[in-house]
């Protein structure tokens, strides 16, 4: 049987688009549950201000409080040097940095141009190397953008071209943002990805606001993705993009995958209920569909 791996962003992207917001304590128990049901590779926290991001304050708390073992890996999101401080303080296994592909969503979601993103994340990932951390730069809206519309396949390459020219991270992530992707579009993004970073892992990041998030993470899969972000319970979306929708659900993934023969090490039945815990702890209807329709046969 294959393998790949999951990574839960359940705590940081599930979260961070919620009205209500949850206490250090509920955070934890969140990302207790996710390690309880196997996942190795857990995006916990957000080092962002809590001015403009308030869900996720308390990062270092939370840091502070995850139970540790050699078997998981907690990756902090960073936007900038003093986001960076915070993470490696934090004591943080993986720093993931992300760089916007268009401007006015760049402005919006972090106030920098493209170009001062794309340098600010070759500075973070050159500092994560020299502290001996795992490093990912994600490239977000590289399908598609809320406010410039489509965004060339061509251009996503360019970025990077320049990311690896500057400081290669150790992994990519292709995130659609907004849920706008297709497969016919992974499939190009995977070509222009292996060929401008070669032997670099690639990691993919799918909204299913049209109903393609899932045939999109089994397309990644087929051209060559070592990592698929999901959120427990389908939830998830960003403060900066209007009309944001839920990521793909860990568990409707999960479903995906083992029915396909393709090994997580995640228990599906572990991470459905704490999908329910989730829904009652936001006291909000859960957006996934397994759980609802029930196990198979």
């Amino acid at each position: 049987m294959s393998s790949v791996q999951l990574v839960e962003v359940g705590p940081r992207d599930g979260l961070q688009n919620e009205t209500k917001v949850l206490s250090v304590d509920a955070k934890v128990e969140l990302i207790s549950r996710a390690v309880d049901a196997g996942v190795g590779r857990i995006e916990a926290v957000s080092f962002v201000n809590p001015k403009r991001v308030p869900q996720m304050a308390g990062a270092e708390e939370v840091m502070s409080a995850v139970p540790r073992s050699d078997d998981v890996s907690y990756i902090g999101l960073v936007l900038n040097r003093r986001g960076l401080e915070r993470a490696l303080t934090a004591g943080v296994d993986e720093v993931n940095v992300v760089v916007v592909s268009t401007e006015e969503f760049s402005q919006r979601n972090q106030g920098c141009s493209v170009a001062e993103g794309i340098s600010a994340a070759i500075d973070i990932v050159r500092e994560t190397r020299a502290a001996s951390v795992f490093s990912t730069v994600t490239i977000a809206t590289s399908f598609g953008c809320p406010f410039s519309g489509e965004v060339a396949a061509s251009w996503i390459g360019e970025i990077i071209a320049q990311l690896v020219h500057g400081a290669a991270p150790d992994e990519i992530a292709l995130a659609d943002t907004i849920g706008v992707g297709v497969p016919a579009q992974v499939r190009a993004l995977a070509d222009i990805a292996a060929a401008e970073a070669p032997g670099i892992e690639q990691r993919w990041h799918f909204h299913n606001t049209r109903n393609t998030g899932y045939a999109n993470a089994l397309t990644a899969l087929d051209v060559g993705a070592s990592a698929l972000d999901a959120s427990i319970g389908g939830f998830g979306g960003c403060p900066f993009a209007p009309a944001a929708t839920g990521n793909i659900a860990s568990e409707d993934l999960l479903y995906a995958l083992d029915r396909s023969g393709l090994s997580t090490g995640v228990d599906m039945d572990a991470v459905i209920k704490a999908a329910d815990w989730l829904g009652v702890a936001l006291e909000k209807d859960v957006p996934a569909l397994l759980g609802r329709a029930g196990g198979f046969p």
